[in-house]
């Protein structure tokens, strides 16, 4: 059994993938003993096929003593628990980004984090190259841009989707604006933006620009860097929300490793 108590926040398809991690080796350093859902029958369920407690609210999940909490919720769960978290004494590694495109929320969490010496720990999601990214606005101002491919049905209930555009025939684009601007309507679509643009220029200074493909599926991320030495091009496609889930796991690994990539 790990040394280190691990909670999760949501009780769906991305922390299933977590907590089978678990069972099959790949965070032997922990040990899995709390979950916390929207619904607490599925929280119950979830549980019992994972032998941890379902938690009926964040309290009674901050009394496990989790060293570790990994949300894979919803930005609202980070707005609401962040702070009861990081105050509880873990630490805590977010997937909903886009809670953090508030820049007075963002500093405030990163403040209580370091008052309780706990690290908030920013999962790549469906993107990468974080490492990259910082290193190049570290050496110079930058411009960044991150281009999205979607579905046109996955826009379905967001301002930005029309009946028309289950008959486009070619790409369209359906939004051109800050990453910001983009999660303030897309507030569970663009959490990968928001991560790109912490890395980076900010969500603030950071283009977006989402294409409608027709017959698309999966996600596509196309993130370009451009500073005063550097360049960066990155390509990213996923076919499903897996890589989300995994992102998780690879930033558990690596807050315990002996060696961080």
């Amino acid at each position: 059994m790990g040394n280190f108590k691990l909670a999760l926040i949501g009780c769906g398809y991305l922390n299933e993938i977590v907590a089978n991690a678990l069972k099959d080796g790949y965070l032997p350093e922990y040990q899995l003993v709390a979950v916390l859902g929207r619904d607490y029958g599925r929280a119950q369920a979830f549980a019992e096929r994972h032998g941890c407690k379902a938690c009926a609210d964040i309290d009674e999940l901050m009394a496990m003593k989790p060293d570790f909490t990994a949300e894979a919720a919803s930005v609202k769960s980070v707005q609401d628990y962040s702070e009861t978290i990081l105050k509880g004494g873990s630490n805590f590694v977010v997937l909903s980004i886009g809670a953090f495109a508030d820049r007075e929320f963002y500093e405030r969490i990163k403040n209580t984090a370091a008052q309780n010496k706990r690290r908030v720990y920013i999962a790549s999601g469906a993107v990468g190259g974080f490492d990259v990214l910082r290193t190049a606005a570290l050496m110079s101002s930058i411009t960044a841009f991150i281009g999205s491919q979607k579905a046109p049905d996955s826009l379905k209930n967001t301002p930005l989707f029309t009946d028309e555009l289950m008959d486009i025939t070619a790409p369209q684009q359906v939004f051109c604006g800050t990453t910001k601007e983009a999660i303030a309507i897309l507030p569970t679509k663009v959490n990968v933006a928001i991560a790109t643009a912490l890395a980076s220029a900010g969500p603030e200074n950071t283009t977006m620009n989402i294409k409608a493909v027709p017959g698309f599926k999966g996600d596509e991320y196309k993130i370009k860097i451009q500073g005063e030495e550097v360049r960066i091009e990155l390509n990213i496609y996923s076919r499903t929300s897996a890589i989300a889930a995994w992102s998780i796991i690879e930033v558990l690994q690596n807050a315990v490793a002996s060696i961080v990539f």
